[in-house]
């Protein structure tokens, strides 16, 4: 579904992304492992079009969109829950999931809010209540709705579970392995490197903007390099 090969990006001078190759196959949940700085929110904003690239190209669906803008990326089915949810807080949970439609604004997104609400429960009940009075965990559930709105058939998820408590991020890990199990594929940043590989089919590590290491999810997870340096083994 995604190929990503000999990607380039940066910041200015300073280059976060030395030649980056990854591919994420229909219906799978693959993660990237690696620690502060490594390069991983810039592959996945270059992915969804919000980070320039200076070199490399993006495939999906077996065409090539690594110059087409960000909002033609979403109306062709990639959606990007960003780090730190970016909600907006005075809007109502609603009015947020609403925007997440955007793309579709011609057609009729009532459906999509009754199938959000049907596994969202919780949005239901606040769907009058401004967003920035939701708790951290209820933020969160809200974001992955708001990018589901857009109808994806990739979903890049970066950090879900920053800044919750442990059940909550068991909480949050439970609904994207559901999300799988209904056919969404998954591309995955998360800090908790052991919960991300215990859900993943596959995984990448990534240093200093390079892939240094890739398997299944076992593989990676009896690995002990990633081990020593993710899993505090």
């Amino acid at each position: 579904m995604l190929s990503v090969k000999d990607l380039r990006s940066g910041y200015g001078r300073i280059e976060a992304l030395h030649g980056v190759s990854i591919e994420v196959e229909a219906s799978e949940i693959v993660t990237l492992v690696g620690g502060n700085g490594a390069g991983k929110t810039t592959l996945l904003r270059a992915i969804s079009g919000v980070q320039p690239i200076t070199a490399g190209e993006i495939r999906f669906e077996d065409a090539r969109i690594e110059r087409s803008a960000a909002h033609s990326r979403v109306a062709r089915g990639i959606a990007q829950v960003p780090e730190g949810r970016q909600l907006f807080a005075p809007l109502t949970v609603e009015d947020n999931l609403a925007l997440g439609a955007w793309s579709r604004r011609n057609t009729d997104v009532a459906a999509e809010l009754s199938y959000v609400y049907e596994h969202f429960p919780m949005l239901s009940e606040m769907r009058r209540t401004p967003a920035g009075m939701l708790s951290g965990g209820q933020q969160q559930m809200l974001a992955i709705a708001r990018a589901l709105m857009a109808k994806p058939r990739l979903l890049l998820l970066d950090e879900p579970s920053m800044g919750l408590a442990p059940i909550l991020v068991d909480q949050i890990l439970l609904v994207v392995r559901e999300l799988k199990r209904r056919g969404l594929t998954i591309l995955l940043v998360e800090q908790n490197a052991r919960a991300a590989l215990a859900i993943a089919d596959r995984g990448y590590v990534i240093e200093t903007g390079q892939i240094t290491a890739t398997g299944t999810a076992q593989e990676l997870l009896s690995d002990s390099r990633v081990q020593a340096a993710y899993l505090g083994v």
